[in-house]
């Protein structure tokens, strides 16, 4: 494994820690990555050094007390991504909300293991000696390739109810299967999910739908009962037999995607949502985007997508002006990926979308998207006040533009001319 700048840190602060006398190990998903022979995303550092004599060690300079009550210290790198969280060995106390320990009680490494979430984040790594310890069975479930609790899965998922999306993200990204006990405690408390905030639930969605393996994981969030939690406007789509087929489309248009873009992975997500018409349609993506607390920019390219799901239908026969529109628009990569997914978990020929694709990548970018003959300020110039009839104008001046009728200001004037006198 290559020494990075991240790797390095971490030895240091284990190194330092073990000269002053203190035991220190890495712990929890960099060593289960490191393991995997992937490059760890970050590091964690378990010590049974007391949140105080961290910070004196290292000096409250470099350090931030961002869970001193927890034993959590972040001792600070050279850059933000080389910060590294240095937690005392612990083992807590009952999680009242769902999330947090009322209290932490610090305690041993082999106790520390039996407080997290799974077998495979369970383990520590002494990267001086090379050394795994394990107390939970990780190393056995990561070479089975399974997600397993550590301890009682109903407990586990009591103390941190994210826990239930977490093992499911697991499963999927590391193409692992679910321990059958660990699968039925997600299936008896799905309905839990909704007390978790909506920032923690669509953090852990956002990881799924930007991972390849996305249809895996939507697949299990919807078997285990937490999709219909989530998001219940889609259960009719497995729950009625007729709509079933579209559930099954709604997998395989996923699996198709090639394109890494969170908000292209929901609207395939969503693009079989239920609904009366296209009004209903769109009030129920907004609530389904603020439930999740998902930004304005996001709610409308989820939107855009799903609205533009048939735009590309008979291109060849669009007027110039309209096809070159759309394939300007900066979307458009993103409706072409949606619509290929779309027709091929249907089985519907390409020809349109071919046609689109070929139009798109052959044609000059000064041809299908030129700067405008004429601007706004050339209106008022001309004595055109502001108003309804502003725009219209500038729109026939380009869909005249972009249809190739006319190519220069001078014909551009022209034209304005005789749509302004009638």
């Amino acid at each position: 494994m290559k020494q990075t700048e991240p790797y390095k840190v971490a030895l240091d602060i284990v190194r330092k820690l073990r000269n002053a006398g203190y035991q220190a190990l890495w712990a929890g998903g960099c060593v289960r990555d490191l393991l995997l022979g992937k490059k760890p995303q970050d590091y964690d550092v378990a010590t049974n050094a007391l949140p105080d004599e961290v910070r004196k060690l290292f000096g409250k300079r470099q350090t931030l007390a961002v869970g001193a009550s927890f034993g959590v210290i972040i001792v600070r790198g050279p850059h933000s991504d080389c910060d590294v969280e240095v937690a005392t060995f612990r083992s807590e106390g009952p999680y009242l909300d769902g999330r947090r320990p009322e209290h932490v009680t610090f305690t041993t490494a082999e106790e520390d293991a039996h407080r997290r979430d799974f077998t495979i984040n369970g383990m520590f790594y002494d990267p001086l000696t090379e050394s795994v310890y394990d107390y939970v069975g990780g190393q056995s479930d990561l070479n089975q390739q399974i997600i397993r609790a550590i301890g009682n899965p109903l407990k586990r998922m009591q103390e941190d109810k994210l826990r239930l999306l977490r093992a499911i993200r697991f499963a999927s990204t590391l193409e692992f299967r679910l321990d059958q006990v660990t699968f039925e405690a997600i299936q008896t408390m799905a309905n839990e999910i909704c007390v978790v905030s909506p920032e923690r639930i669509s953090g852990e969605l956002r990881k799924m739908l930007l991972h390849p393996n996305r249809s895996y994981a939507i697949e299990l969030v919807q078997s285990s009962e937490l999709l219909k939690s989530i998001i219940p406007e889609l259960a009719p789509l497995w729950e009625d037999p007729e709509k079933q087929p579209l559930w099954d489309q709604t997998l395989l248009r996923l699996k198709g995607l090639t394109l890494i873009n969170f908000e292209l992975s929901f609207a395939t997500l969503l693009l079989d949502l239920p609904h009366e018409d296209s009004t209903h349609q769109l009030d129920i993506i907004h609530d389904i985007c603020k439930r999740l607390r998902f930004s304005n920019h996001e709610t409308s390219l989820i939107y855009w997508l799903i609205q533009h799901r048939n735009s590309l239908e008979s291109a060849p026969s669009f007027k110039l002006s309209r096809l070159k529109r759309l394939l300007a628009h900066k979307n458009c990569p993103y409706l072409i990926e949606l619509v290929k997914a779309d027709l091929t978990s249907q089985k519907q020929p390409l020809d349109d979308l071919e046609f689109c694709c070929q139009y798109r990548d052959h044609t000059p970018t000064e041809v299908l998207n030129p700067p405008p003959l004429i601007t706004g300020n050339d209106l008022i110039e001309f004595g055109i006040k502001s108003g309804p009839e502003f725009k219209e104008l500038l729109n026939k001046i380009q869909d005249a533009q972009l249809d190739e009728i006319i190519h220069t200001k001078e014909e551009a004037f022209a034209l304005l001319s005789r749509l302004h006198q009638n």
